[in-house]
């Protein structure tokens, strides 16, 4: 028995969801029907492609030397069929982006607005997560991270700098007296990250500064912005996050200042793909443009 492409399919959607329902999901197919057309590519190529546990579906190492082919199989047949149906380079179909929080909540949605409005045929869907995704099992087609991945075979490219400043509300600094030297952060209740869950170390801001404890935490920015808002205390924010939050003011800006940038990146294999190369180029122009034009608003 030959396998057939549409088994590589399955197998690939096993691989990258190590799990038939998971990859059922994907396919949208019955997970004993995934379970069945794994068995008859095992059976044609005379191999078992995954160790099965309870846990769910790891790749043996004959199913890793096989993952590296089949992903090639299918960048070329999405490469074919983009050909033969005209859209090579063309802004059409759907794709995915993994963002952190504050990046997805404040300057993707203009952004994706302005290159939809532009290609009326894509469709861009915005995963905001608190973890990085894996793009080798192309949980989403590119990222944006805050820290450069120097594992996997990914295409990184810098987007942009950007900057965060110690914030509070007008109302707290009212209550509480202005804040004019570091001496007197003493004493405030401090809003940040969960300290456990802070998924790259570019995130913590609050260690940054030299305190120690987190009155208020959250693992998403826009909780904490809503924090800041209702005047519980200071914390630091995103200088492009700030026109979005005009009961805000900078505290101590020109002695607590940070600066991060931010990185797309993308699957290696992806470089050929001239239609996520325009798409690419695009959200970094746009990215670059949106941050300097909110941070210009501070």
């Amino acid at each position: 028995m030959e396998p057939n492409w549409d088994d590589m399919r399955v197998f690939l959607a096993v691989a990258r969801a190590e799990s038939l329902s998971g990859a059922g999901k994907v396919l949208k197919m019955d997970p004993a029907t995934v379970g069945r057309r794994i068995q008859r590519l095992e059976e044609a190529l005379g191999t078992t492609l995954f160790a099965k546990s309870p846990q769910g579906y790891s790749l043996s190492a004959e199913g890793e030397r096989l993952l590296s082919w089949a992903e090639q199989a299918e960048q070329s047949i999405s490469l074919a069929t983009e050909e033969s149906r005209g859209q090579a380079g063309q802004l059409t179909g759907s794709i995915r982006i993994d963002a952190p929080d504050g990046c997805a909540n404040f300057l993707l949605p203009r952004v994706c607005t302005e290159i939809c409005d532009r290609h009326p045929g894509l469709e861009i869907q915005v995963v905001s997560q608190p973890r990085v995704v894996n793009l080798t099992r192309r949980e989403a087609d590119m990222a944006i991270a805050v820290s450069p991945p120097d594992t996997g075979r990914l295409l990184v490219q810098k987007v942009t700098d950007y900057k965060l400043h110690l914030a509070a509300s007008r109302r707290y600094l009212k209550r509480k007296g202005d804040i004019e030297t570091a001496e007197a952060l003493k004493g405030h209740r401090m809003i940040g990250y969960i300290p456990d869950m802070i998924f790259d170390k570019e995130l913590d801001y609050i260690s940054a500064i030299g305190v120690e404890r987190v009155g208020l935490a959250s693992n998403s920015v826009s909780v904490q912005l809503n924090f800041l808002r209702q005047g519980a205390g200071l914390g630091i924010v995103h200088d492009f996050a700030l026109p979005f939050a005009p009961n805000l003011n900078k505290v101590l800006p020109d002695l607590v200042s940070l600066t991060r940038s931010f990185y797309l990146v993308r699957h290696a294999d992806d470089r050929k793909v001239e239609r996520l190369n325009r798409f690419a180029d695009e959200l970094v122009d746009g990215l670059k443009r949106e941050v300097a034009r909110l941070e210009a608003l501070t």
